[in-house]
């Protein structure tokens, strides 16, 4: 079961929240999020704490208590501070531009991939590194998704596009595998 969510949610500085039925909506100085509670929770906001209550020690129940605080925290944080996530591309030849509301990125192909971006999210290019924000955690990582998506990283050499940080782990090539030419042994 969850610790965390049998503890007060703060309310940062700044950010309004309102519960009307089972919507809750938070407006901050990054932007406004609507979210809607699970049924089988209740919400009490007093002051500068939102207190969440489930009917039952049931394993749904406990389930759903501590996802439903997870999402109200990252609700909280996006419209006070917002989200963030890097995607670094790699290989010999790759390079991506932001053209208006478009991500080019030249990957290998015959084409360049051009991705439109989303309305509810901020693209920045700086060298070879995207740099994807906004208020919505889900919406950040789902954009970072589909543009890693375009090319993942090769298994060998590790060329395509990852996420800052990202470690892989290569595998050897065919001439590392076994002792001749072409990696086949004598008869």
């Amino acid at each position: 079961m969850s610790r965390l969510a049998k503890k007060p949610i703060p309310i940062p500085k700044g950010v309004k929240v309102n519960l009307s039925g089972q919507k809750l909506t938070a407006e901050g100085p990054k932007g406004k999020l609507e979210l809607d509670v699970h049924k089988d929770i209740s919400l009490n906001i007093s002051g500068e704490h939102i207190e969440l209550k489930r009917p039952s020690d049931a394993p749904f129940h406990r389930a759903i208590h501590g996802t439903m605080a997870a999402l109200i925290k990252n609700t909280l944080k996006g419209v006070s501070e917002g989200f963030s996530q890097t995607l670094e591309v790699f290989g010999l030849g790759y390079k991506v531009a932001l053209k208006g509301q478009n991500l080019e990125l030249s990957l290998g192909y015959s084409h360049p991939v051009v991705f439109e971006v989303p309305k509810d999210v901020k693209i920045e290019v700086k060298e070879n590194k995207i740099t994807v924000s906004g208020i919505n955690r889900e919406r950040v990582g789902q954009v970072c998704a589909l543009i890693r998506n375009f090319k993942k990283p090769d298994a060998y050499k590790g060329k395509g596009i990852r996420y800052e940080g990202e470690q892989l782990k290569l595998k050897p090539g065919k001439s590392a595998g076994k002792g001749g030419k072409g990696g086949k042994g004598k008869k």
